[in-house]
């Protein structure tokens, strides 16, 4: 047993190293996202990528962090599509350059087949902080739905053939 309290365990937490790895728990706590919409993320953004160890575990570097930081704050505050993101990733040429952008400026110049509606944000930005995490939360169960809508259509699909 250990002889720290839960206050003392929680500090320790807190005071983790800026360049240390995090769990997917831990992750989803800073991020205020819930653990499935991280791995998520994952089959759609391939720049996404945890370390995996014993027993599919994830751990994510600073790096990881920061781009699942700046895919939240395009999704949930600016109202960008995923579509949308994906392609503002693949513009920016790496993820240090999509990580760094303060906001996304894409060259639509000859060649591009970006059309607006794929980089332009799905909703207005969202100022209030307390609307920004009810509207999260919203989101989220439209997702969830969308998602097993989408299951449910496969399976349809698959039983039909």
């Amino acid at each position: 047993m250990s002889d720290s309290s839960p206050d003392d365990r929680a500090a320790d937490k807190a005071e983790k190293s800026a360049s240390a790895f995090r769990t997917i728990s831990e992750v989803a706590a800073e991020l205020d996202l819930p653990q499935h919409v991280l791995r998520f993320w994952e089959t759609k953004f391939p720049q996404v990528k945890p370390m995996k160890r014993g027993g599919g575990r994830r751990y994510y570097r600073p790096d990881d962090l920061q781009l699942l930081r700046r895919i939240r704050d395009l999704l949930y505050v600016d109202g960008y599509t995923i579509k949308g993101v994906q392609k503002l990733l693949r513009q920016s040429g790496s993820v240090r350059n999509f990580v760094n952008e303060d906001e996304a400026k894409i060259p639509l110049g000859e060649g591009t087949s970006a059309t607006e509606q794929d980089i332009a944000p799905a909703t207005q930005p969202v100022s209030d902080n307390s609307s920004a995490l009810a509207d999260r939360s919203v989101r989220e169960e439209l997702v969830e739905i969308v998602n097993d809508l989408k299951g449910l259509r496969d399976q349809l699909a698959q039983s039909a053939s």
